[in-house]
């Protein structure tokens, strides 16, 4: 039996196997997981699943979260297998928007362009993500998903709106003019995002081209712009973080006070959720 089990212990394959055991357990992962939808991109004749580079270091390096790209497909994912496997979901901006017919609209050839695949992954997993209690913070096209995921409709082309301001980018800017910080929000009090941010007026780095029409009976607005648009929700019966905002505060999450403390949050929340979930026993993990 000595024998044996000194062989055993001396096998690099034990020793393999038990840092991968180790290493799944958590026992050198210093760092949660969170998961981003991405988006179908075309590139010199090829497809392409792609997120945005700043929304992977604000994930990084302000909410100190590592992630998981979650490619798009219109069938075949099992939301849960991929949630088993992630400590919170943050679900990006993009040039596309969500398909009108996922709200009980008409689609018109200037509410495109749309990305059928990226709606298909990312409003299950909001669904699923609020229902299991995995933190969420949903940014720009994210929020509109949020909205329409939880039964909320979309407003195409609100600056044709009467008394709407004109909330796209800017023309004629390099990137860091095209996500200045520019335009004032009121953060309603009592709010959950008053919570991190504090209540009144903020600063932040708005644009888009749609906006929140009608909102989900499950979402509780946290912030407007001047004119009335919503700028942020949350959901009202999560029982974990569940935020959506209009703005882009992963663009400047290392150097802005306001888009810093988001991110923060959220990932003090990441946290909390991977510090609670049970652990995997190395037999599990090597089997």
């Amino acid at each position: 039996m000595a024998a044996s089990r000194s062989q055993t212990l001396t096998s690099p394959s034990f020793w393999r196997q038990k840092r991968q055991a180790e290493d799944f357990t958590g026992a050198n992962m210093t760092k949660p997981i969170v998961a981003i939808p991405a988006d179908i991109r075309s590139y010199d004749g090829a497809t392409w699943h792609a997120v945005q580079h700043q929304y992977l270091g604000a994930a990084l390096n302000a909410a100190g979260v590592m992630a998981f790209l979650i490619p798009a497909f219109e069938a075949g994912y099992d939301t849960d297998a991929i949630l088993d496997r992630v400590d919170g979901l943050l679900v990006s901006g993009s040039a596309s928007n969500v398909h009108p017919s996922l709200y009980g609209a008409e689609a018109k050839d200037k509410d495109g362009p749309f990305d059928p695949a990226r709606d298909a992954t990312s409003l299950p997993l909001i669904r699923r993500a609020i229902d299991r209690a995995i933190p969420l913070l949903a940014i720009c096209r994210g929020i509109q998903e949020l909205n329409v995921a939880l039964g909320g409709s979309l407003a195409s082309e609100i600056h044709e709106q009467p008394g709407i301001w004109d909330h796209r980018r800017p023309e004629g800017v390099d990137r860091d003019g095209m996500y200045a910080i520019r335009q004032t929000v009121h953060v309603k009090e009592g709010s959950c995002i008053a919570g991190i941010l504090g209540p009144g007026d903020i600063r932040v780095n708005s644009l888009h081209r749609q906006a929140i029409a009608r909102t989900a009976p499950r979402l509780q607005v946290e912030a407007t712009a001047e004119d009335g648009t919503v700028e942020a929700v949350s959901v009202i019966d999560a029982k974990a973080f569940a935020v959506g905002v209009q703005w882009h505060p992963e663009y400047w999450a290392e150097t802005d006070k306001t888009s810093n403390r988001l991110f923060s949050a959220f990932g003090d929340a990441v946290r909390d959720y991977a510090a609670a979930k049970p652990p995997v026993t190395a037999a599990q993990a090597i089997s």
